[in-house]
């Protein structure tokens, strides 16, 4: 044990002559000799590798050995009393404290090492891979960099003649190859050519007006129509809109001008209802409405909860199609002609076909048997035209052979009135076995009856009577009940309740986050639109969706559970498990599609691209396309200041972020979790001073 420190000692100074100790010559030969044998025994130990370390640390000092002091006086290594002495004790401290720390932290490694939890070695493995990630990301930019000047170039535009273009629909050259009987109208994509352009918008187009506005007035520069044409249409179509230099108003609601209102409340009567609003508690929900005009049937049943989806024809000037999107309801191109339509088997409630066109009784009942394919059991079919009620010879037979093949079909016609026919489908099975027509449609065998029947040649058979989904609308939850499916019914579709609940909740979270990002973005860029009046709450902020791989439609049922006014094209790829049939017996519209084809829509048609999963999706199947590709087909589809949400793995999500450079697309990348390997990509298409002109 060492001896206490003197206070005060360091502070005297000793004089040389204040001793009178000597030292006689014999005792200075004594301790000479004893220090050289004592170096001659140490200096084996000094060369050992293990102990100079130690010795290096704590050896004396050379001119303090035995107590000596450089004046030949005995001291006290621990006694502070000259400035030398006290360096040799902060010089011993600073050495015993380094010891000292070095086995500490040793030990407290060692302690750390063996105790970490299973957890901690996640965060760990997290950590490391973010910063692997971090890293990746790096070299992905300094890449997009040094090579953006050869690679990244923006697209240019098409030419304004494709303002209006459509992919796989090309009518002229059909019918200059011979095509006619309607095949002239079907969609063709096999060498369709691929335009790596982007399409211009109309000279003076504008931004359409929020919804409900959109829904009765629409700017007559972003449609192809010309007064002639409107002036040329019905009569029932001419008493509904209204047209200026600027806009097109649609007065379907107004009580002047009423044709719509009536029309479908006589429907409604010849059901056998009180009037339009209950056709829900009939168990209509969704109802096609084949040729529709510009829509207005949809827009005044949208009121009662009906979603209506209008399909038409391809048509390069004054679409009804896309008039019923530019005013912010349910639509595509389609036609009734040689192949099916890319719907499964019993996907709606009502069929409707006001004077669209569709010749019924031609192609030896296909049209219609395709029409049955398509209705739910219990559903109605309704058909307004001048076959139905005309003295003309030739037009009875074929009035004749519709009423009859209906028979066949299991049909039983309820009502007529006037031109409007409604029938409603069988909903028993043995009905087809008690036909008594020696030659009926004969029934589709299981290898026919699919749930996956894209443009498919037109079958010659019943189908869906082999579905397991084959329940009557009246049996079936009206709206919206029918949105949550029971265990019975999930079980159908291999699914357990408790993955469908999980999956709804995830999107429920997700249409929480979504919104809360977007409206910052949309309300601080754009707090008004030149020309709009201030939004009003609840801001409706988009209208027209788009989901790009729908899954179970989650995304759909989370969007309006928000109370969000919109509506949603839930679009199944074909290359993915096919859920098509659970959304539509949910109530919501879809339809099947291969993304390395062009959508059957015109130009800007949706505010909102939603696209979750469809990255890996589409890169991980050996298609004949590109993920560029699908980019140019996405600024098509999307209107100027539309959105764009992709949601999918890192790497994926910063290969888009490089690839949107090209397309002038206004890219915003967004993390989710820390520890997540997800990522959001934001993206906005410009309303560019380029198409303005």
């Amino acid at each position: 044990m060492s001896r206490p420190l003197y206070r005060g000692v360091s502070g005297i100074r000793i004089p040389e002559n204040s001793y009178d100790y000597t030292l006689d010559s014999d005792s200075q030969y004594k301790d000479k000799t004893d220090k050289e044998d004592f170096d001659r025994r140490g200096s084996s130990n000094h060369n050992s590798p293990l102990l100079k370390p130690l010795r290096l640390l704590f050896s004396p000092s050379p001119h303090s050995k035995y107590g000596i002091t450089e004046n030949g006086f005995s001291s006290d290594p621990f006694l502070v009393g000259t400035p030398r002495n006290r360096h040799q004790l902060v010089l011993f401290l600073l050495k015993f404290s380094l010891v000292f720390i070095i086995i500490l932290a040793l030990a407290g490694s060692f302690w750390w090492t063996i105790s970490i939890s299973t957890s901690s070695r996640g965060h760990i493995y997290h950590g490391y891979r973010r910063i692997q990630e971090k890293l990746m990301l790096d070299l992905m930019d300094i890449g997009e960099i040094s090579y953006a000047p050869s690679r990244m170039k923006v697209l240019d535009f098409c030419s304004q003649e494709f303002e209006n273009y459509v992919p796989c629909f090309n009518v002229s050259d059909r019918l200059a190859l011979g095509y006619s009987d309607g095949n002239e109208f079907d969609r063709q994509c096999d060498h369709e050519p691929r335009q790596d352009c982007l399409v211009l918008s109309p000279v003076n187009y504008k931004i359409p007006l929020r919804w409900p506005t959109g829904k009765d007035v629409i700017w007559v520069a972003n449609v192809k129509i010309s007064a002639q044409e409107v002036l040329s249409s019905g009569s029932l179509t001419k008493r509904m809109m209204m047209l200026d230099e600027e806009q097109i108003s649609f007065r379907s609601a107004s009580l002047m001008f009423d044709g719509v209102e009536d029309y479908s409340h006589q429907i409604a009567e010849m059901i056998g209802l009180r009037n339009e609003s209950n056709f829900i508690q009939a168990g209509v929900r969704t109802i096609l409405d084949i040729g529709c005009g510009y829509g207005s049937v949809g827009a005044h049943l949208f009121n009662s909860q009906l979603l209506t989806m209008c399909i038409a024809n391809y048509e390069p000037s004054g679409s009804q199609v896309q008039f019923t999107l530019e005013r912010g309801l349910p639509a595509m191109i389609a036609s009734f002609s040689s192949k099916q339509l890319p719907f499964p088997s019993l996907s709606f409630d009502m069929l409707h076909c006001a004077w669209c066109g569709i010749d019924w009784d031609q192609k030896d009942g296909l049209l219609l048997m395709e029409a049955d394919r398509l209705l739910k059991p219990g559903g109605y079919f309704v058909w307004t035209s001048l076959l139905t009620n005309t003295r003309n010879k030739d037009i009875q037979k074929r009035w004749k052979f519709v009423h009859e093949y209906t028979e066949n079909l299991c049909w039983e016609m309820l009502s007529q009135q006037d031109e409007t026919v409604v029938w409603k489908k069988t909903s028993k099975k043995n009905c087809y076995s008690k036909r008594k027509t020696a030659s009926p449609p004969p029934l589709c065998g299981g290898g026919y009856d699919v749930e996956s029947p894209y443009y498919r040649d037109l079958q010659n058979c019943i189908g869906g009577t082999h579905s397991s989904r084959w329940i009557s609308i009246e049996e079936r939850a009206t709206w919206p009940s029918r949105d949550i499916l029971k265990k019975d019914e999930l079980a159908i579709y291999g699914l357990q309740s408790d993955e469908f609940a999980e999956d709804f909740e995830s999107w429920r979270t997700a249409v929480h986050n979504y919104w809360s990002l977007l409206s910052p973005l949309i309300f601080s860029d754009h707090p008004k639109r030149p020309g709009d009046e201030d939004p009003q709450p609840p801001y409706n902020m988009l209208r027209n969706v788009l989901d790009m791989n729908a899954h179970l439609g989650n995304f759909n049922s989370a969007l309006l559970q928000a109370g969000k006014s919109v509506w949603v094209m839930n679009v199944v790829p074909t290359s993915g498990p096919n859920y098509l049939p659970l959304i539509k017996d949910r109530g919501y519209v879809g339809v099947l599609h291969d993304w390395c084809e062009a959508f059957p829509t015109y130009p800007r048609t949706y505010d909102l691209v939603h696209a979750a999963g469809l990255l890996s999706l589409e890169t991980s199947q050996h298609h004949r396309c590109t993920v560029f590709d699908l980019f140019i087909e996405i600024d098509r589809l999307l209107r100027p200041e539309g959105w764009i949400i992709f949601h999918d793995t890192v790497p994926l999500i910063e290969s888009a972020r490089v690839q949107t450079t090209r397309l002038n697309w206004d890219a915003r990348v967004i993390e989710i979790e820390s520890d997540s390997d997800q990522r959001l990509l934001i993206c906005q298409k410009p309303f560019s001073k380029k198409q303005a002109k």
